[in-house]
Formats: C-alpha cells, sequence, structure tokens
C-alpha cells in the first residue's frame, strides 16, 4: 500500500507514537474511503482469506465487533481467543504464545488492560512475533480508539484540526476502575495534531507522569498545546470538542476500595447543560463509551444536539479496516 508500512520486519500498533504524523494522516485517509465503499456498497476485499487472532482479557463491545467485523468485510477471518480456555492461563509466556499465533495466521491484537501489566504483556509478544501485533487497549494506550476520535473531529472541523480547542476531563463514575489509556492516547495524538488541549481532573487523579511528558513535548514539537487543570469548568470554557470521562485513580492508592473513597469525593465532576453552555455554539460532545450516564453525563447532553458519540462509535470499524489493511496487507 505504501512504502511507509513495508518495512523488512512487522509494524506493530501498540501506540500511535510509533507513526509519523504522515502515517496516521494515511490511516484516516484510508479510513475515510473505506467509509465510502461500506455505505456504497463497494466490495473491499484487501485482506483476501487472512486470518487475524484477537485476544480479549477484558469485556468489549465496539473493539472486538469493529475488529471482527471489519476483517470479514475486508475478506479475511477473525479467531476470538477466550484467555480462560488457552494455555497462558497454565502460565504460557506472551512471547511463545505469540511465536505460536504468528506461524498460523497474519496478525495478532490484544485487549489486556490490567494496571501495570497490559503493555507489558502486548510488548512481550511484539519482541518476538513475525506478524503485525494489534493494541486493542491496554494500561497505558489505546490507539484504535484515539483514531476514531480523531477522525470524527475531522468530519466535524475538517481534515487540518491544528488549533482546535479541545477539552479532556475526568468525570465521576461508579462502574469500575476504568483504565487511564483514552485520556493519554487523546493528549499523545491530539498534540501532534497541532490541537489546543486542555487537561483538567481533581487533585490526586493524574496521568502516568513519563506520558503527559511525552504530550507536552509533542506540543512543542507539533504546534499544539496543553494546559493542565484542577477545575472542570476550565476543559469547557470556548471548547470546539469535549470529552468528559472518568479514568481509575490508580495513583491515589494500591487499595481499590480507598480509590472508590476519593473518586466519591467528587461526584459533581459530571457533564451538564450548564457546562455545555460554556462551550461554542458548534461544539461536540464526545466519549468512547460506554458511559456511565447520570454520573459522568446526564442524558440531555450524551442524547442531545451536541453529541456525536454514535458517529465516533462508528468510525471504530473504519478507522479498524485501515490499521489492518495497512499492516496486514501483503508480506
Amino acid at each position: 500500500m505504501s512504502a511507509f508500512f513495508k518495512t523488512e520486519k512487522s509494524r506493530h500498533f501498540i501506540t500511535t507514537q510509533d507513526f509519523t504524523n504522515e502515517e496516521i494522516e494515511m490511516m484516516l485517509d484510508l479510513a475515510r474511503d473505506l467509509k465510502i465503499k461500506m455505505a456504497s456498497n463497494i466490495p473491499t476485499p484487501y485482506l483476501l482469506y487472512k486470518t487475524l487472532f484477537l485476544i480479549f482479557f477484558d469485556q468489549s463491545t465496539r473493539t472486538r465487533n469493529s475488529m471482527e467485523a471489519g476483517i470479514a468485510q475486508l475478506g479475511g477471518h477473525a479467531n476470538f481467543l477466550n484467555p480462560s480456555t488457552m494455555q497462558l492461563s497454565h502460565g504460557e509466556t506472551p512471547e511463545d504464545t505469540a511465536r505460536v499465533l504468528a506461524r498460523m495466521g497474519h496478525g495478532i491484537a490484544v485487549r489486556a488492560c490490567e494496571f501495570g501489566k497490559g503493555n507489558k504483556y502486548l510488548r512481550g509478544m511484539a519482541s518476538v512475533s513475525q506478524v503485525p501485533v494489534m493494541n486493542l487497549q491496554d494500561d497505558v494506550y489505546h490507539p484504535f480508539q484515539v483514531l476514531a476520535d480523531a477522525m470524527t473531529m475531522q468530519e466535524r472541523f475538517g481534515k487540518n484540526l491544528r488549533g482546535l480547542k479541545v477539552g479532556i476531563s475526568w468525570a465521576y463514575a461508579e462502574s469500575h476502575l476504568k483504565p487511564l489509556s483514552v485520556p493519554q492516547s487523546q493528549i499523545l495524538l491530539f498534540t501532534r495534531l497541532g490541537m489546543d488541549v486542555t487537561l483538567a481532573y481533581p487533585e490526586k487523579f493524574d496521568l502516568m507522569p513519563d506520558i503527559v511528558k511525552q504530550a507536552q513535548e509533542n506540543a512543542e514539537k507539533y504546534g499544539g498545546k496543553l494546559n493542565i487543570s484542577h477545575k472542570m469548568e476550565d476543559a469547557f470554557v470556548d471548547a470546539h470538542v469535549v470529552i468528559p470521562k472518568n479514568w481509575g485513580g490508580f495513583f491515589v492508592s494500591d487499595d481499590p476500595e480507598e480509590i472508590k473513597a476519593e473518586t466519591a469525593k467528587h461526584k459533581d465532576w459530571i457533564c451538564d447543560e450548564e457546562k455545555m453552555k460554556l462551550t461554542r455554539p458548534d461544539s461536540i460532545y464526545m466519549h468512547a463509551l460506554p458511559a456511565d450516564r447520570g454520573k459522568e453525563v446526564v442524558d440531555s447532553v450524551i442524547d442531545g444536539p451536541h453529541s456525536v458519540i454514535f458517529d465516533e462509535a462508528e468510525n471504530r470499524i473504519h478507522t479498524a479496516k485501515a490499521v489492518m489493511t495497512l499492516l496486514m496487507g501483503g508480506r
């Protein structure tokens, strides 16, 4: 497809940081083309007879179905693998698992979100795999989600996102300790695309310091901005895009109960109509889903005129197909 993706070794998709801006734009361009072809019922047999192995340590709706349906629409097949029925449940290493699967198919994709372990597992597989290893979300990155986010923004505001004012905010939730990977991937990519990003969260709910440092370096290099605030409203003022979403307080404590207790102090961190009034008239509300309705966001916002959550969710399949095509298309 392009010299960018044809190297002597397989390219892995662990984080967007491993790809140039030109390569990211190629992914987004191809995703747009695939979306048009899908709407026009034009076949896209770009991965005919190719096999992708999907390993999910955690639950999934959008990610699993975008990959399974996506590769089917490209002419290939996905094998869904439950870790509890694999030998890794008896201690087989990620390296040995990858060596075996790489000999049987053309790609490996893994979701592993456990804090402190997920990214290490993916890196272990990628270190030995002869086929692309793709990150379906780990404890550090969620590259497929952030590509869909960027695609959705381009559909609303044009291909050049430079100067777009984006508010990424922590929001209250009780369902589970959500990974840091979504906001971390967003601040990394959005600053590279020249956006003006405000990151807001209560004190103690920090993201990983090395990721924040990388994002600040990206902003400096590519002309973006990254401002950090501990006031939720700051993420909404004059924003084109707001993304209020919960993430776990993994730096609050090692004890989940202590994290929950600290989280409970911030029930007022909710996206409501009053906060949306602070944004621009043409602003959009985004969320990776699932959202904790009534806690992260009120129904009138998530179901209201600013919300593009289902466009964003749909774009997961188009961006997934683009990445698979570019990484798995050819040997």
